[in-house]
């Protein structure tokens, strides 16, 4: 079971895929995530009125975290079609606002497209699978098309026991390792 941390929605249950297809952000990391986000003196974003960039949303944990903490908007980015699904129940919760937007695209092959987001984004928040190993390919793309505001926090989810070198083209302000997981807040 995922619940809502903290927000408008604070103690609200979040519906899980059935099948072990996802892996969902343990409750223990997004609380982590968050309390960094909020008290680090290294990172200085206010999650208040910010646009949010979910990449490999899954059943929108983190994106649903921050639209509850009221953030200004989120854009989840998820291509399987279970999670989806499992996405769409969970932001009924927001069924009167149009503060999310879903994009049901691979975000690799979007990003390689001629399609476009016309926003700049406060957090991009990178959670692939563990075994993905394109993540600089990601993170290169998104430099390319300029997505992370000025001062702006990316935040790149991955097991602890991962070989990949996170790229030098960004700047590394933290690193954390919760349980399994590490995670990268950089700009």
């Amino acid at each position: 079971m995922m619940r809502i941390i903290s927000g408008r929605f604070k103690g609200k249950k979040l519906l899980l895929p059935k099948d072990k297809n996802t892996r969902p952000l343990k409750d223990l990391v997004k609380e982590s995530i968050f309390n960094l986000l909020e008290h680090s003196k290294k990172i200085n974003v206010n999650l208040k009125g910010s646009t949010i960039l979910d990449l490999f949303s899954g059943c929108g944990s983190f994106g649903i975290e921050c639209l509850s903490r009221e953030s200004g908007c989120v854009y989840f980015f998820e291509n399987y079609f279970e999670a989806i699904k499992v996405l769409e129940k969970n932001l009924l919760l927001f069924k009167n606002e149009k503060k999310f937007q879903i994009f049901k695209d691979n975000c690799f092959e979007y990003f390689d497209s001629d399609k476009k987001i016309d926003k700049k984004f406060d957090i991009i928040f990178i959670d692939p699978p563990y075994k993905e190993m394109k993540i600089n390919m990601l993170i290169e793309k998104i430099i390319y098309r300029k997505l992370l505001k000025k001062d702006g926090i990316l935040i790149i989810h991955r097991h602890k026991k991962d070989k990949i070198v996170i790229t030098e083209k960004i700047n590394i302000l933290d690193t954390r390792t919760y349980g399994v997981s590490k995670v990268y807040f950089a700009n």
